[in-house]
């Protein structure tokens, strides 16, 4: 039987990956000023060298890095239209944003520690990509006001208060953890996160 070998890009999205892997745990254990190229490479388990061959440096690696976790939560909320019906697209979006705090509790710390230090790497992001993005979702949250859709609420603090609510579990899931008086949140907590905060949220905006 012939084995199939595997393209460059095959090769390289893997090799990508697998830095991608490594670079997430290290820059949540040390942060972007404390990480190391070095650990990087010995987390991944491959030569430094082939960590400058697929970045530049560091902050690159970082920006990457950032990028993909940004893609990540906005992809499912890119195609938000005025046609949509609220009830289905805000549950829905709860229960994702939920799930990211679930499986990448590391990607969202990560992306908080960077805005809470001023946001040095993404400064041009938010105030270009980011704007133009949450200004498309607010125009539609906007029409649903002026349609009776949902109630006269404040769409940038619905969506604010979405992100911070369902974030929380992942950025301060030390304290939450306290709070609950265990070691790890199972399936069924986080289950309990969801409907909780789909009816706080749903019945703050009109609906039930």
């Amino acid at each position: 039987m012939q084995v199939k070998k595997e393209s460059v890009g095959q090769i390289r999205q893997k090799n990508v990956a697998l830095i991608l892997t490594a670079a997430k745990t290290e820059f949540v254990t040390h942060g972007f000023k404390g990480a190391s190229i070095k650990r990087i490479a010995e987390r991944a388990c491959i030569p430094r060298a082939n960590i400058h061959y697929y970045f530049n440096n560091k902050t690159d690696l970082y920006q990457q890095l950032l990028s993909e976790i940004i893609v990540s939560w906005n992809t499912s909320f890119d195609t938000l239209s005025i046609d949509d019906d609220p009830k289905t697209i805000l549950t829905a979006y709860i229960h994702e944003k939920t799930m990211h705090a679930k499986h990448d509790p590391d990607g969202s710390k990560i992306f908080a520690s960077e805005i809470i230090h001023g946001a040095p790497i993404l400064t041009n992001y938010l105030h270009t990509e980011f704007k133009q993005w949450l200004d498309e979702k607010v125009m539609v949250l906007e029409t649903w006001i002026a349609r009776g859709r949902i109630d006269a609420i404040n769409p940038h603090h619905l969506l604010f208060l979405i992100w911070s609510s369902t974030q929380h579990y992942a950025d301060f899931n030390v304290q939450v953890l306290a709070g609950f008086g265990k070691g790890a949140m199972n399936d069924e907590d986080f289950d309990d996160v969801v409907d909780s905060l789909t009816k706080i949220i749903l019945k703050g905006c009109g609906l039930t």
